[in-house]
């Protein structure tokens, strides 16, 4: 599809709140000194650009973003990556850390309070409607085409939806629509989830977008801050209000996601488990990946190192520095390392004689001389001794590392270190 040109009306006079103040506890040890929207992804992204990039992309030029678990390395990143946004343009980049600005023994406590507790910030802009966002999918979406349904349906909210196989939306927010997917009913995680009209087999999931009328959602955050029982977040207490006492329309995926030529399908991934964010990670060097990262009509905008070129030496019948079905990024350099379908970021470097296959190596990681891995995350920073061998015995791998379900193991500096100990 052809993107809406930057600066639609609708898009311009409208605020994106993105809310990253997310655990992301399943991700285990990647999120131990990170939020879950500051993981890295895709070779030199984070996860929070997905969002800020489809607001940016859209033509939405004012974006704040709620933060709260660990969110140094969230701060430092939108910081570095993201300040290019000017007032003197009427744009505008606000990193509101949870602060205790309404009461002192409270910090955020649900997604709706995170915006309730700036109301006075998201005023000072005057935005007419609020495009709300979960900071930690990978996606692309013109939330232009969303706002547009929001205004020609007079919805009291719009949200954002993806089909799923009924099976697997147990998991989600799951929403019940009529014949014009005006929203009937709304469940939290449902044990029977509700099958879309005419399709018995598949189910609306919430995607955690939401676009309000800003005065609108002032009103509703105002009565639930006041209410004793709720626990103030969209999916459990504000949408199901919404679908009892006023208008929520679906809009779905389908109808905004962006895809160049060379994407098949309608590309939405919760990268939530370690199983999930190795897969979509590895996903990228196919062929022709699911998810497109150079589309120049969509791209995705993140804080860029300087770096020197990647680089690859020695040539020897054992020794030869060689990437098969690869991303390799800046600043790497593949000394005499065989590497095969597996993803380096920043930063990386590898040493002779070893082979590397199915990984997933975070930024400024060292791999020594004789190493084996397959089928790896391997952690920011972590150096990899001499002769380590990953992927050949299960058993051995699991009392060593995290090992998934799905044979993924994952690798960090305190269990390198306990290896020696």
């Amino acid at each position: 599809m052809t993107p809406v040109p930057s600066g639609s009306r609708l898009a311009r006079d409208s605020m994106a709140f993105v809310l990253a103040g997310g655990r992301g506890s399943r991700l285990q040890e990647l999120t131990d000194f990170r939020a879950k929207p500051a993981v890295f992804f895709g070779g030199k992204t984070r996860i929070i650009d997905f969002a800020l990039s489809n607001a940016l992309n859209s033509g939405i030029r004012r974006i704040s973003v709620a933060t709260q678990y660990k969110a140094h390395s969230l701060i430092r990143h939108l910081v570095r990556g993201w300040s290019f946004l000017r007032p003197e343009r009427n744009e505008s980049f606000d990193i509101l850390p949870a602060s205790q600005r309404v009461s002192e023994d409270s910090w955020y406590r649900g997604t709706a309070d995170a915006i309730f507790q700036n109301i006075d910030i998201v005023q000072s802009y005057a935005p007419e409607y609020i495009v709300v966002l979960a900071g930690d999918h990978i996606y692309k979406m013109d939330y232009e085409l969303m706002l547009q349904q929001h205004v020609d349906t007079s919805a009291d909210v719009t949200l954002g939806c993806l089909e799923v196989p009924r099976a697997d939306a147990s998991g989600f927010g799951v929403m019940h629509v009529d014949g014009y997917d005006v929203v009937i009913d709304f469940f939290e995680k449902p044990a029977d989830p509700p099958a879309i009209p005419g399709k018995p087999d598949r189910a609306l999931a919430s995607m955690g977008i939401y676009v309000f009328n800003t005065k609108y959602l002032f009103e509703i955050l105002k009565r639930d801050a006041e209410d004793p029982d709720s626990s103030h977040d969209f999916g459990k207490d504000l949408i199901p209000k919404i679908v009892a006492e006023g208008k929520a329309v679906a809009h779905r995926f389908g109808a905004s996601c962006v895809r160049s030529t060379q994407e098949a399908e309608a590309y939405w991934r919760d990268v939530g488990t370690v199983d999930a964010y190795w897969e979509s990670n590895i996903d990228l060097t196919d062929i022709t990946p699911a998810l497109d990262l150079y589309d120049t009509a969509w791209p995705i905008w993140t804080y860029s190192e300087l770096t020197a070129p990647a680089k690859f030496v020695h040539d020897e019948a054992t020794r030869r520095g060689t990437a098969i079905s690869s991303l390799v990024s800046g600043g790497c350099i593949v000394s005499g390392t065989e590497l095969r379908r597996s993803l380096l970021f920043t930063g990386v470097r590898t040493n002779s004689y070893s082979r590397i296959e199915e990984a997933v190596v975070l930024p400024y990681v060292q791999v020594g001389r004789h190493v084996r891995l397959r089928k790896v995350v391997i952690d920011r920073g972590v150096v990899i001794p001499d002769g380590l061998v990953v992927g050949d015995d299960a058993e051995s791998d699991a009392h060593r590392f995290r090992r998934t379900e799905k044979g993924v193991c994952l690798i960090t500096q305190p269990m390198i270190d306990k290896l020696s100990a």
